[in-house]
């Protein structure tokens, strides 16, 4: 199964950047009424928990999908990305698939972003200033990546209101490639090809693989 192409190795990496951003702000409280304000929070506390636990990752590198799962997926709408992944066949599916998609495809994210963590680099990060939300339902929160000598490389952050006035982020957008649109083509041509049942087969096993720290011996 190819669920680890090219696309998704940059945004995971990418996103792990912009999660390095702030570390030194410690026990960052998460607003989640304000989309910009969530973003930048998360970033702080989910790094601040990979410097905490950096003695347990080197012995069980697999300690990064615990941080992933504890600091990130809280403030990921993963039911609602798995939902758009499926597309048109989402009204194909019954309840037990359905749920058992959303479960494989959060597992899935999670094995993603934890791989991410192995591959940190010391980049800065500027987040573009806020802008006013208080109508929007949907809001782009602009990050840029900044190193020395090459372009900067342009970010989005997909986030959306939920039903109680508090924020998800649902979708990436590197460089104009979305998280969620790549996976949402790769995917359904699988379900096409191979059935939902098989699919959710594959994010389960791609969940349950090891995190694999980087064989030269990179600093994490």
């Amino acid at each position: 199964m190819r669920m680890y192409n090219h696309i998704n190795k940059l945004v995971a990496s990418l996103l792990l950047v912009v999660f390095s951003a702030s570390a030194h702000y410690e026990d960052s409280e998460v607003n989640t009424m304000d989309p910009y304000d969530m973003v930048e929070a998360v970033a702080n506390r989910t790094f601040d928990r990979f410097h905490h636990d950096i003695d347990i990752i080197k012995t069980n590198p697999d300690h990064l999908k615990v941080i992933v799962s504890d600091e990130l997926m809280p403030y990921i709408d993963y039911k609602y990305a798995s939902y758009k992944v499926m597309g048109t066949y989402l009204k194909k599916t019954t309840k037990d698939q359905r749920e058992r998609f959303v479960t494989a495809f959060q597992g899935y994210l999670i094995s993603t972003y934890a791989q991410a963590f192995t591959e940190y680099t010391d980049q800065k990060v500027k987040f573009a200033p806020p802008a006013d939300f208080t109508h929007e339902k949907m809001v782009n929160v602009n990050v840029q990546i900044v190193e020395p000598g090459r372009p900067p490389i342009k970010l989005q952050f997909r986030v959306r209101r939920l039903k109680d006035d508090s924020w998800k982020a649902f979708d990436l957008v590197a460089e104009g490639v979305s998280l969620l649109a790549s996976k949402s083509s790769e995917i359904s041509n699988l379900i096409r090809q191979k059935g939902i049942d098989t699919v959710i087969l594959d994010l389960e096993q791609r969940t349950q693989g090891h995190i694999i720290r980087d064989p030269k011996g990179k600093k994490v």
